[in-house]
């Protein structure tokens, strides 16, 4: 799964033609850790439908800070360079299915 950073966000996500799914992440983050395999499931599977990338929070406090992310892991939709839905917490993958259903 590919990581973004403040360089390339504009060009990677809000310019991406497809909706593109931003984990916010961090080393120190347990649960950010366990979504690993799910998010690289669904990128295998719904690769056609959305671009799912990792940003470390640690690393790129620029865009952390521009989209207020202050929890581990926040997930956000970014479509049409604007963000359209956020969660947080770890979740398995039927769920994080079942809440992007509206917006890929």
């Amino acid at each position: 799964m590919p990581d973004v950073t403040d360089e390339n966000f504009t060009a990677e996500v809000l310019g991406a033609e497809l909706p593109v799914l931003v984990e916010f992440t961090a080393d120190w983050c347990p649960p950010c850790r366990q979504m690993g395999p799910v998010l690289r499931a669904l990128a295998a599977e719904e690769g056609e439908r959305l671009k799912v990338v990792q940003l470390n929070v640690d690393r790129n406090p620029e865009t952390t800070n521009a989209y207020k992310v202050l929890s581990m892991p926040t997930f956000m939709v970014f479509r049409d360079g604007e963000p359209v839905k956020a969660m947080v917490g770890a979740r398995p993958k039927r769920r994080l299915l079942e809440e992007l259903a509206d917006v890929i």
